[in-house]
């Protein structure tokens, strides 16, 4: 066999030992009994050693080295492999191995530390998972900024710098956008009346078929929070119950099939490759986001949805779509960062940004993590944290070692809003298919002009091909005030 052959081969071993070490982590956030955690961490740490050891073999620099690609798709190939195989070769395998599993189990930590607003309990098992990912981003930043080296991870060629200043260029828009707004009279009304949960769970497989899911490569399943687990053939989603709103749900369906359908709509050809998979967290993210807001939250949709909800919740205590419409897009305070409305979720992200760089860095102690976050959010929203699972506990990022990853939130909904702009100049009848509940003209353009290509490009390739034009965040920031000041008057 060719290098090239031989490369890929040993790849696609690789590529489906990490899609088995996903789908154990997909179970431990759904079935996996509560006593089998101790076990799963040692599972997920044995998986972790062999996943590095293949990935750091020292054949893959020899096939490297004289692999010749036979097209495009070849060259995006190796371009991958060298990625990771000199980012992996920097990390110890002990490190590598230490870090699955200390996560594995914080991860369990959190969870029960969440459910009791129990800072204490979690917090020495977060001290372990920053010291572990300072020791492994030291190891990759090779003298460089650390919180570069785990950004990487996440958005190739993004640093914590552009971020800052982009974030830096959105906060004043938003935040005048948003006192504009919580400073209007006659805010929307909120939802009323009894949401059951089987209720719930019948239109949240409606939304996701609606969405294009494809279920028989897939599954719906309950989490504490919601995500989306795997690629290619097996594509499993989660949402969550509250019986008091049926938005969290909802929503948080539309949110993870948006990820779901860009890993079930990459051309097959790429499955178990490093191009069967998202490019980048910001690019998923904006797949995401834009089946959520732009297209869920929109005023055509939401006209649909409304029917749907009132055949299974009758009387909700809203004066026909418009009120409903309005209701869906209310701007009000919140500690959710996965509850918050459009206007206010990237302010979320900003302050999560700020407190990892700064534990990262070293300029932040975990024991002080707590008291910054409350401090930070009461100047940010003007409102004091009530609890620890409305502040530090509410999200699972940290506890699995995710840091790096909360920017690519923001960054996905400012590719977001450049692909929103494209998509209703090339589909100018768009509101009249979303307004018949008719999504296919919609997703069809997103996997057309985004979700086929996997990892094919690089991710500001892939979005800037898509939109015809360089990803910035002029069009979400408009998108956001032509939508709320219109719908509030100001």
């Amino acid at each position: 066999m060719s290098a090239y052959t031989e490369l890929l081969a040993h790849e696609r071993q690789t590529q489906a030992l990490a899609q088995v070490m996903g789908r154990l982590g997909w179970d431990q956030e759904t079935m996996m009994p509560r006593g089998a955690a101790g076990q799963r961490a040692e599972e997920m740490g044995a998986l972790e050693g062999v996943l590095h050891a293949r990935r750091t073999d020292p054949r893959i620099g020899d096939w490297l080295s004289a692999a010749e690609p036979p097209d495009a798709g070849g060259r995006a190939t190796l371009r991958h492999i060298r990625r990771s195989y000199a980012r992996h070769t920097r990390v110890p395998a002990a490190l590598a191995e230490e870090l699955a599993r200390v996560t594995s189990t914080a991860q369990g930590i959190w969870a029960e530390a969440r459910a009791r607003d129990d800072t204490a309990h979690f917090l020495p098992w977060l001290e372990r998972v920053v010291r572990l990912r300072r020791e492994e981003a030291s190891a990759l930043a090779a003298g460089g900024d650390l919180y570069d080296a785990l950004l990487d991870d996440y958005e190739p060629g993004a640093t914590a710098a552009t971020i800052g200043a982009m974030f830096d260029r959105m906060r004043p828009r938003l935040v005048d956008l948003r006192a504009a707004l919580l400073a209007a009279p006659n805010p929307p009304a909120r939802l009323k009346g009894e949401f059951p949960r089987e209720a719930q769970l019948r239109l949240a497989r409606l939304l996701a078929e609606t969405f294009g899911y494809d279920f028989t490569r897939g599954r719906l399943d309950l989490a504490v929070h919601p995500f989306s687990s795997g690629s290619g053939a097996d594509v499993r989603i989660t949402t969550r119950i509250d019986e008091s709103d049926p938005f969290n749900c909802l929503y948080s369906t539309i949110h993870e099939v948006g990820h779901a359908a860009y890993e079930q709509n990459i051309d097959p050809a790429h499955a178990l490759t490093p191009l069967g998979e998202g490019v980048s967290m910001g690019v998923h993210e904006s797949q995401s986001r834009i089946f959520e807001n732009q297209l869920g939250r929109s005023r055509a949709f939401t006209g649909w949805l409304f029917a749907r909800l009132q055949t299974e919740f009758g009387d909700m205590g809203l004066d026909g779509p418009d009120a409903f419409f309005a209701t869906v897009n209310r701007v009000s305070p919140g500690f959710i960062r996965t509850e918050a409305d459009e206007v206010q979720y990237n302010l979320h992200i900003m302050l999560r940004f700020d407190l990892e760089r700064a534990l990262i860095a070293g300029d932040l102690a975990v024991a002080d993590l707590e008291a910054a976050w409350n401090d930070r959010f009461m100047a940010d929203f003007g409102v004091a944290v009530p609890r620890p699972s409305q502040g530090l506990l509410q999200d699972v990022h940290w506890s699995i070692g995710l840091f790096g990853y909360f920017p690519t939130y923001s960054l996905g909904n400012v590719y977001a809003g450049c692909l929103m702009q494209a998509l209703r100049r090339d589909r100018p009848a768009l509101d009249d298919e979303l307004a018949a509940g008719d999504l296919s003209g919609a997703t069809g353009w997103l996997r057309d002009a985004v979700q086929v290509h996997g990892g094919l490009m690089t991710p500001a390739d892939t979005i800037a091909r898509a939109c015809g034009f360089t990803p910035h965040e002029g069009p979400l920031l408009d998108y956001l005030d032509d939508k709320f000041r219109a719908l509030y008057g100001v």
